[in-house]
């Protein structure tokens, strides 16, 4: 594990406990676990981009619960996941606005040829590097579907 994050994730962590950030202090605890673990199972260091895929994976954990969590209307768990989101956001590349994301789309389809939804799979194996970490998956495959109609 390149020695970077877990050196942001340590010091956000000292900040946390100094300002007595309870909330801070255990969605960091929560992500250096998740890197260690990943590291473990992988048995040598994380590479940087399979930590920000390790810190997406958590990322969309949270999103997943939070849309449960609002739809059962349990405001009380809604607020602190709110919390957490932002702090794992802050270890993730900025994540593209949707606009930009079917500009992707639309230069990839280009790129490849694609003609109509049998392209789909073409599609997704050429988009899905360039966008990696940088937008969510299920806003992709929508926009991809859109454009191939």
């Amino acid at each position: 594990m390149t020695m970077a994050m877990m050196d942001q994730l340590n010091a956000q962590m000292k900040d946390a406990m100094k300002a007595r950030d309870k909330q801070t202090l255990s969605t960091v605890r929560m992500l250096k676990a998740a890197l260690q673990n990943k590291q473990i199972a992988k048995g040598e260091a994380l590479t940087p981009a399979e930590e920000i895929a390790v810190m997406t994976t958590e990322l969309k954990q949270r999103k997943e619960s939070l849309a449960e969590f609002a739809a059962a209307g349990r405001d009380d768990l809604v607020t602190p996941l709110e919390a957490e989101i932002k702090v794992v956001e802050a270890y993730l590349p900025k994540q593209l606005d949707e606009s930009a994301v079917a500009d992707i789309v639309d230069q990839v389809i280009a790129e490849v040829g694609a003609t109509g939804k049998g392209d789909f799979g073409k599609v997704m194996k050429a988009l899905m590097p360039r966008v990696k970490g940088q937008a969510d998956g299920a806003l992709v495959n929508k926009l991809v579907k859109a454009k191939l109609g």
